[in-house]
């Protein structure tokens, strides 16, 4: 089988990011997946070990005294050598601020193809990397290739749920020396504080999505406490947070945060197309609305027509009923 690369984030904190498996399972599908990653030197006890259990059947670890100084440069220095070691055909990376930007910067100083944001990928009857986009809201799913050379791919985050079997990888250390001429520094930095034990939005499996049809800030911890009882990250249309509801973080669609989770339950949201956009690509959607005639509906694979201070409560306590 030909080699594929996984670019794999690490945290200024020295974990391994949650987007790692699909990634990895993103890779496989491809061919056999390398796992590459950037570390500072001595920071490698466990990685190996742990990117196995994702599936990885090789990690090729670029130790750099730049990471964590620098942005994007160590990561494409990893990934510049790694392609010399293994000759791979594609190379696949989250589609997150991070990675995205590793992926263009590697694309171009290789001179590589760069598919963004793709929701999965495959083989062409010639045996050609494929990748999948979803486009114009989720209205139409459009197949693309590198016509020559290498492939570099960022997958959307949530949009694959397969996981490559787990393995025992060989393990390679290397020290690489990145360019660090045109990279922005990193002179400190301030881990975000968590306000809740909620799933941050991005990734999220299950995501519950609040819009205007809440009606104030208030009736919006409906939507948190639905959230609270699945276990579920929280949403919001653009209306909702031009509304004051909740903060501009929690945003879903074409000029938010777009996301594919296995189940998406939106609450009093309409369906603009710019909302429809950013999370059409969920597995399963569920709608909760008044409005028999609202757009969520076209898209959601459950619909209630229904006041969500009636409906929402009666779920809530049976989801609670459920799991005592």
């Amino acid at each position: 089988m030909s080699n594929v690369l996984a670019l794999i984030e690490i945290s200024h904190a020295g974990d391994i990011a949650g987007s790692a498996p699909s990634v990895i399972a993103a890779a496989a599908k491809l061919g056999t997946p390398i796992a590459v990653v950037a570390v500072e030197p001595g920071h490698t006890a466990g990685i190996s070990e742990q990117l196995g259990e994702f599936g990885a059947q090789h990690v090729y670890v670029a130790e750099s005294t730049q990471t964590g100084m620098v942005l994007a440069a160590p990561q494409v220095a990893a990934l510049a050598s790694a392609i010399q070691a293994f000759s791979p055909i594609a190379v696949i990376a989250a589609n997150s601020v991070e990675s995205r930007d590793v992926a263009a910067r590697f694309a171009v100083r290789v001179g590589a193809g760069l598919l963004a944001d793709v929701v999965d990928v495959a083989f062409s009857a010639d045996g050609t990397p494929v990748a999948f986009h979803s486009v114009f809201g989720g209205a139409y799913m459009v197949e693309a290739t590198v016509s020559a050379g290498l492939a570099v791919i960022t997958l959307r985050q949530g949009a694959l749920d397969d996981r490559a079997p787990a393995a025992t990888p060989k393990t390679t250390i290397v020290t690489v020396d990145a360019e660090t001429g045109n990279a922005a520094v990193i002179e400190r930095v301030h881990p975000a504080i968590a306000d809740s034990g909620r799933p941050p939005l991005n990734g999220a499996s299950t995501i519950v999505s609040g819009g205007r049809g809440l009606g104030s800030k208030e009736n919006f911890v409906l939507v948190e406490q639905l959230a609270d009882a699945l276990g579920a990250a929280v949403g919001a249309s653009r209306a909702a947070v031009d509304a004051g509801y909740v903060p501009q973080a929690s945003q879903v669609g074409q000029t938010g945060i777009t996301v594919s989770p296995q189940l998406y339950v939106a609450l009093g949201i309409s369906g603009a197309i710019q909302h429809l956009a950013g999370m059409q690509t969920a597995k399963t959607i569920v709608a909760i609305n008044k409005d028999e005639c609202a757009p969520i509906f076209d898209v959601a694979d459950f619909g209630v027509v229904g006041d969500v201070f009636t409906v929402v409560p009666q779920l809530i306590e049976a989801l609670k009923a459920r799991h005592n």
